[in-house]
């Protein structure tokens, strides 16, 4: 291991990398943050057009009508600035109340509901893998402390004990990999953390840095010279100011303070303590029986919860408040946002989206969207049902394929629209990522399957709303999956009469080819709002 060059590698990702928000982003950068909105025809990138489309709507005279699409997802920021005026607003709730009264089960469900909370406010925001869940299952059959029982049940269940030790293995291999991923990398911030105080020490832990006083200084530790010519790299760099005028002390304090909050090791550490532990269970929090798939009256209103970051972020790209003057525009303007939390840090459970969709359905929502999916999912036919239930209701589902580069059709990502290898659904939309660059249009991470991906959309770059009232940059087939639905909701504001089933095969049929995604989709198909809204033109004339 180079430990200097991890480190300073550590030190580009933590410290440089945080740069300030300027007021006033240049040309360049409002036009990295605005690409899911290019128009391919006119631009060459293979954006959702939805800003042509709606110059096309307006050139053609058309009036659009609300669409209210549902998120089900983490949890929605809905005091955001951005999308607190394009939420759904239950009318026949008085918020607060604490009385339902509209009699629709939910008590104050203003702006949705959310299935992994308590009655009494609390929250689920860290769950297991659905693997985990199995193989604690399993642990119950076949690892009991009487071993009778545990020879018996392997004899009785032969195919599920056979499964049982796969999972298991699977498990074990994460868990041990987080494990050592974790310590590897505290290893390393605390050989950053040394580096710095190691600068501090002795170059003066309240002596500004200068240009002339760091290329003076010197020192025999080698890590503490590394770290000085990665500071003088920035200067003439808009990198400076995070350097010079500074102090080592003040630096150091803002490394620790940016630490706290640092992504990976979180990611990893909920991996080693909530994702792989099969010790580990907030279910209790809910208050449900958990067995009894039938039971959907549980939960809470607060809609937001404790970790907003995803559902926001989706829901900006869905639609935040167009022409506000505010942060990102979202692709469709005449939305209606539902927030429906159900999705923890964690596998989310067939139940909770069984639920959501139903719950979602019955309060008018024409568009789900669905940026969420796991390996396993023992109560499939649970959210199957749940599925024919908004076909049958004439609603649009709008999924993401999933992020690991795997063929769907071959590896499953639940839930999934094929039951016993046939459609289930005809309203149902499997959506792959889709990047700026032409040369590489397929995301590198973005599931594929030339049968069970039926459209690719912007999901790569995305900047959108995320909770405090910010903004920032998410990738992923999570974001591809709302610009699709932005895109959906867009254009069936203008053609209410369109079934979604018609609504799904305009999207696919229309938009942009692009010969790299051949075998990764049903067509190999970019989203276009444009050439969707003109398709759907030809249908109303029918």
């Amino acid at each position: 291991m180079k430990k200097i060059t991890l480190s300073l590698a550590m030190v580009g990702a933590f410290f440089f990398a945080h740069a300030q928000e300027v007021d006033k982003p240049s040309d360049e950068e409002l036009a990295k943050r605005n690409w899911f909105h290019a128009n391919f025809a006119t631009d060459s990138i293979y954006g959702t057009a939805s800003t042509a489309a709606y110059e096309y709507a307006e050139s053609k005279g058309l009036k659009p009508s609300p669409v209210i699409v549902a998120v089900i997802d983490s949890g929605v920021e809905i005091t955001h600035e951005d999308l607190k005026n394009v939420l759904w607003t239950n009318k026949d709730e008085i918020p607060g109340n604490g009385i339902d009264d509209d009699k629709n089960g939910y008590i104050d469900d203003i702006h949705g509901w959310n299935f992994i909370g308590g009655a009494d406010g609390s929250h689920v925001n860290e769950d297991q893998l659905e693997v985990t869940r199995l193989v604690k299952k399993g642990m119950d059959m076949f690892e009991t402390p009487d071993e009778f029982t545990n020879e018996t049940n392997k004899k009785k269940y032969p195919k599920k004990y056979e499964e049982y030790k796969m999972m298991k293995i699977e498990v074990e291999e994460a868990l041990a990999k987080a494990k050592a991923t974790v310590a590897n990398y505290e290893m390393q911030i605390e050989g950053m953390l040394n580096m710095f105080q190691a600068f501090s020490d002795e170059y003066g832990a309240d002596k500004e840095i200068t240009v002339n006083d760091l290329k003076a200084f010197n020192s025999s530790n080698e890590q503490v010279m590394a770290l000085k010519n990665s500071f003088m790299m920035a200067a003439g760099t808009e990198k400076a100011g995070e350097v010079f005028g500074q102090t080592p002390a003040q630096m150091l304090a803002d490394l620790q303070e940016q630490l706290k909050d640092d992504k990976a090791l979180k990611y990893y550490k909920g991996q080693m303590n909530h994702h792989y532990n099969v010790d580990f269970d907030s279910r209790h929090i809910v208050g449900d029986n958990y067995e009894d798939k039938t039971e959907k009256y549980y939960g809470n209103a607060d809609v937001d919860g404790p970790d907003s970051f995803h559902g926001s972020h989706v829901a900006g790209i869905i639609g935040a408040e167009y022409g506000n003057g505010l942060g990102i525009d979202g692709v469709a303007r005449n939305v209606q946002i539902m927030a429906v939390r159900s999705v923890p840090d964690g596998d989310e459970r067939d139940k909770d989206i069984a639920n959501s969709i139903r719950y979602a359905v019955d309060n008018g929502a024409k568009i789900l969207n669905m940026s969420f999916g796991k390996a396993y999912s023992p109560e499939k036919e649970l959210v199957w049902d749940a599925i024919k239930y908004a076909t049958d209701k004439g609603v649009l589902m709008v999924h993401a394929a999933g992020n690991d580069n795997k063929d769907i059709d071959v590896e499953s990502n639940f839930p999934t629209n094929y039951r016993d290898g046939k459609e289930w659904s005809n309203s149902w939309l499997t959506v792959g990522a889709s990047s700026r660059y032409n040369d590489k249009i397929k995301a590198s991470f973005s599931n594929f399957g030339e049968k069970q991906v039926d459209i690719f959309g912007p999901g790569v770059e995305i900047y959108s709303t995320v909770p405090k009232n910010t903004y920032d940059w998410a990738q992923g087939t999570s974001m591809a999956a709302p610009a699709v639905a932005g895109v959906a909701a867009l254009v069936w504001s203008y053609y209410p009469r369109l079934t979604a089933s018609e609504l799904r095969t305009i999207l696919i049929e229309s938009g942009n080819a692009h010969p790299a995604l051949e075998g990764m989709s049903i067509n190999a198909k970019v989203v276009d709002a444009l050439k969707a809204l003109k398709m759907a033109e030809t249908y109303a004339k029918k």
